[in-house]
């Protein structure tokens, strides 16, 4: 395993088994093992980007995708017409606890403001 490789990477290769609910050759979306809300998604890019402050121009189109599928997947899990929250947890103070850039949807209860 590279510096690099996360968890993340190794569900990608099916190394890892998880609840997968999309994949395309962007991007995969599966269920948290340790949810926060009754739904918990991840949407990880297929390229290793470690997290959002090392997105570079050429990233934008894959990010636009990631947040179709975010959209998307609300519809299919019944959550959209109700809301939901897209959260980037980035570097140490962000509590990005996978270095993996990875979005999390979260839906099926009222979420609080302020986050965190």
């Amino acid at each position: 395993m590279n510096e690099q490789e996360t968890i993340f990477h190794k569900i990608i290769r099916k190394e890892i088994q998880a609840d997968i609910l999309y994949e395309d050759e962007l991007c995969l979306a599966f269920r948290d093992v340790n949810p926060v809300s009754p739904s918990h998604i991840l949407i990880i890019p297929k390229k290793t980007i470690p997290s959002l402050k090392e997105i570079e121009a050429e990233d934008k189109e894959l990010l636009g995708h990631m947040l179709l599928c975010c959209s998307e997947i609300a519809r299919e899990q019944n959550i959209a017409d109700e809301g939901y929250r897209v959260v980037i947890n980035t570097g140490e103070n962000g509590c990005q606890s996978v270095f993996q850039l990875h979005m999390h949807l979260l839906g099926g209860r009222k979420m609080t403001w302020p986050p965190g």
